[in-house]
């Protein structure tokens, strides 16, 4: 597993919380792999075109990652802390 340093992880968790619509590429053995992130649904949508006219033969889908409020707390500590 990749450690990240506490800004990496500030930054992540902001960018969840702010683009939460997410651009997903389907993956072998059940693992996926998320292409890009956008904080509108329309933007998502105009990108997932994109991507299916290159490349015709991948798995992808658009998907909303919400963020539970328990991760939400874990981030405001982290904020606290750096």
């Amino acid at each position: 597993m990749i450690s990240r340093s506490e800004p990496e992880l500030k930054s992540a968790g902001r960018r969840l919380a702010i683009d939460p619509w997410c651009v997903v590429r389907f993956l072998p053995n059940s693992q996926r792999f998320v292409a890009a992130r956008f904080h509108r649904r329309s933007d998502a949508d105009g990108y997932l075109q994109v991507l299916r006219r290159l490349l015709p033969t991948a798995q992808y889908e658009i998907v909303f990652e919400a963020i539970a409020p328990e991760e939400m707390e874990d981030m405001s500590r982290l904020e606290q802390r750096v």
